[in-house]
């Protein structure tokens, strides 16, 4: 049974390198899908803020990273 961890370990470390940068990504992912859902007018600006706050989670990242 360990080595079905150890596989599904690896397997998620393919895709996932930083747990809470994936989860700051779906978080703001699905807030301005919700923002843009419950306010049809901010569907114009929809776009812009799902970049910059994708943006945002980068540098944070990034920064976070460049201090370890």
């Amino acid at each position: 049974m360990r080595w079905l961890n150890t596989a599904i370990g690896e397997i998620y470390g393919l895709f996932v390198d930083d747990g809470h940068f994936a989860l700051a990504i779906v978080i703001w992912l699905l807030l301005t899908w919700l923002a843009v859902s419950l306010l049809p007018a901010l569907a114009v600006w929809g776009g812009i803020a799902f970049f910059l706050g994708l943006a945002a989670i980068l540098l944070a990242n990034a920064r976070r990273s460049a201090r370890r």
